[in-house]
């Protein structure tokens, strides 16, 4: 028994055994195993408050996201409503300007045509008086004349005055 490769073999493996025993091995392993499940249930721990802090910050970027948002549409519609009011105002300004170059030039067209009819009539006027002393000149004698003058200028007198 003593010269059998396998009893040494076996001594060999019972006094390994009692050696990594004696030593305190298997507490020392279940040390290690515990130390490092306690680090991964802490890594595990602060794994799951990162994802919770990363959920709350995204759910924070969403919300900021959607404010942005409206807040950008509500700038748009505000930009739409200034821009109509500013186009109908605009146009308001323009019919209004238009309008009023019309009325001048309408007023202006008028004086024109007043101060026309005016130069027309002291034109006739004039020819007319200018037809009526050729024609009294010829047919009325001096005396005759100075007479109608100065009846024609008293009644101008009593007309004007």
């Amino acid at each position: 028994m003593l010269q059998t490769a396998e009893f040494w073999v076996a001594l060999a493996f019972v006094a390994f055994f009692a050696l990594i025993f004696w030593k305190g091995v298997p507490t020392l392993i279940g040390k290690a195993l515990d130390s490092r499940a306690d680090a991964i249930r802490k890594e595990l721990e602060e794994a799951r408050k990162l994802k919770d802090d990363a959920e709350k910050l995204l759910a924070d970027y969403e919300k900021r996201r959607k404010a942005a948002a409206g807040e950008a549409e509500a700038i748009i519609s505000q930009a739409k409503e200034e821009a109509t009011a500013l186009a109908a105002e605009t146009r308001n300004g323009l019919k209004e300007s238009l309008e009023r170059r019309t009325r001048l030039a309408e007023d202006k067209i008028a004086r024109a045509e007043t101060q026309a009819a005016a130069d027309v009539r002291a034109a006739a006027v004039e020819a007319a008086v200018a037809a009526a002393e050729r024609l009294l000149g010829s047919k009325l004698d001096t005396a005759k004349a100075g007479g109608l003058i100065d009846q024609s200028i008293r009644e101008l007198k009593t007309k004007l005055g």
